[in-house]
């Protein structure tokens, strides 16, 4: 197999993948991975090239390499090592472009279709003893207050010129309209809002498809999970954040932006495949369309992009708020006295404008991160004032029944990786191998063994969801503590889990 003589190993957990592995190559590849993960990404490389490249998808390995070759990338293409086969990017790969290269383009593809999929943990000073004989119940109680699955309605009233504020306020809206806390922004990525969003700029099919589904879990990997901390492993980082204490109850909200990034992304897919056509642009992959970053259309996607990702805040906003609800109603307690406190709310899929240093100069650069999170380190201007000592906290979600995790950043990040570490475990086989393979009663077994309360929308959703499905998350956490990217503060434990 040739393609392997341009793959070789430049430390521990890093492979670099030179230019010539895929044509038109500007940057090299550099995919981070441990020996326990590293066979996925070589198998899934032999598949395709035994298959003559007919195998109906491309390897996470060759779309690394495809954005190595779009124009005004800069220094490298980062796979982290929960990356896998995705749209376009890889699940899991991170390219940034200088904004001062008239060449340099923005992809949607390079953020996703669930425009800031993203993670909130909120703290609380319960303890598993407290919950221990209320998880049943307290499943119920928060699968009655969240609507969850493919079709879900919110049940907080929202008006068309409701949505329009949301889009352009992010959690702004949310405080004005009583359903966030003031400190709740200030621990949230961006504070919760993008101020480059322009609503105008997003199409009337995107809002009417959003309009219904405001305050929704949704469906596929998105839940909201009650957990409890069972290892800290820095203990000032954690006693910063309030989750310190070994058996503390936390509750974990992974979603995103609905079936309005959805439709955000599909718009600028169509209006990018004429602007590369006008401007001679040209990918090695057509689900790579993109636009200059200074061209109309891109000035477009991202603020239509950035209104998305204020939706995504406020929708876990109001998911918040609800959870909130919930356990004031089963601890007869206001969730202030509670400690429901925003830990930290943090984005997987987006794109954003920052300053990084390149070949020791500062740059301006938009930084595409799709399924990966920021992970500024301490000091950086860019964090909440408590965090100035510690880091930003990156939340990495697990799959359903395993461990997550709270990380934080590091100067190491910051030079390495453009300040972003993993996202979450990652796929191991797809959504069809998922649901061939497993049994839905033997998983919902699993889950009870391990003393797990679980409620579930769609029953094809627990085996697409398996834990078998993905790659171990202690294996990509490891991965990237080992790099030095981020750095480990605790690891939870899921007792109930909600899932669409």
């Amino acid at each position: 197999m040739q393609e392997l003589k341009f793959i070789r190993r430049i430390g521990a957990v890093q492979y670099e993948i030179a230019p010539g592995f895929v044509p038109h190559m500007r940057v090299p590849g550099v995919c981070y991975v441990n020996t326990d993960l590293e066979g996925l990404i070589f198998d899934e490389l032999k598949a395709y090239c035994n298959s003559g490249g007919h195998g109906g998808f491309l390897p996470a390995v060759k779309q690394l390499a495809n954005v190595a070759a779009l124009p005004g990338i800069v220094q490298k293409s980062i796979a982290l090592p929960d990356m896998h086969s995705g749209y376009g990017f890889a699940i899991g790969n991170v390219a940034a472009f200088d904004v001062g290269n008239p060449e340099a383009v923005v992809s949607p593809g390079g953020v996703g279709f669930d425009i800031n999929c993203g993670v909130r943990l909120i703290r609380t000073n319960l303890t598993e003893a407290d919950v221990e004989d209320k998880k049943e119940e307290l499943a119920q109680s928060l699968f009655d207050h969240i609507p969850v699955g493919v079709g879900s309605q919110g049940i907080i009233p929202t008006t068309a010129s409701d949505l329009e504020a949301s889009l352009e306020m992010g959690m702004d809206w949310s405080l004005r309209e009583g359903y966030a806390w003031a400190e709740d922004k200030e621990h949230c990525e961006e504070y919760g809002r993008m101020l480059s969003a322009d609503p105008t700029k997003v199409s009337q099919r995107a809002k009417k498809r959003g309009l219904p589904q405001m305050g929704t879990l949704g469906a596929g990997n998105h839940y909201a999970e009650i957990q409890v901390i069972d290892k800290v492993f820095d203990d000032a980082a954690a006693r910063k954040m309030g989750i310190d204490q070994e058996g503390q109850v936390c509750i974990m909200i992974h979603s995103g932006s609905r079936g309005l990034g959805h439709q955000v992304a599909t718009d600028a897919l169509t209006s990018m495949e004429r602007a590369m056509a006008r401007d001679n642009i040209q990918t090695n992959d057509r689900q790579l369309a993109c636009a200059r970053i200074n061209s109309q259309e891109g000035k477009n996607y991202l603020a239509a992009m950035s209104c998305a990702a204020n939706y995504a805040w406020v929708n876990r906003s109001s998911m918040t708020f609800l959870v909130r609800q919930a356990f004031q109603k089963m601890f007869k307690q206001q969730a202030d006295d509670l400690d429901m406190h925003v830990v930290y709310d943090v984005s997987h899929n987006i794109a954003k404008v920052e300053q990084h240093m390149v070949g020791g100069e500062e740059k301006t650069l938009l930084v595409h991160r799709k399924g990966s999170t920021r992970a500024f380190p301490p000091h950086h201007p860019l964090i909440p004032v408590d965090y100035q000592l510690t880091g930003q906290p990156v939340l990495i979600g697990g799959t359903m029944g395993t461990h997550s995790y709270v990380l934080t950043g590091t100067e190491k990040g910051m030079a390495e990786t453009f300040g972003s570490t993993c996202h979450g475990a990652g796929r191991a086989s797809s959504r069809n191998s998922a649901r061939r393979n497993l049994d839905y009663q033997t998983v919902l077994d699993s889950l009870k063994t391990k003393g797990i309360s679980i409620r579930v929308a769609s029953p094809k959703l627990v085996m697409e969801e398996a834990p078998e499905s993905y790659k171990d998350v202690s294996a990509v956490v490891d991965t990237c503590h080992q790099a030095g990217i981020s750095k480990k503060t605790c690891r939870l434990r899921p007792i109930c889990v909600i899932k669409g």
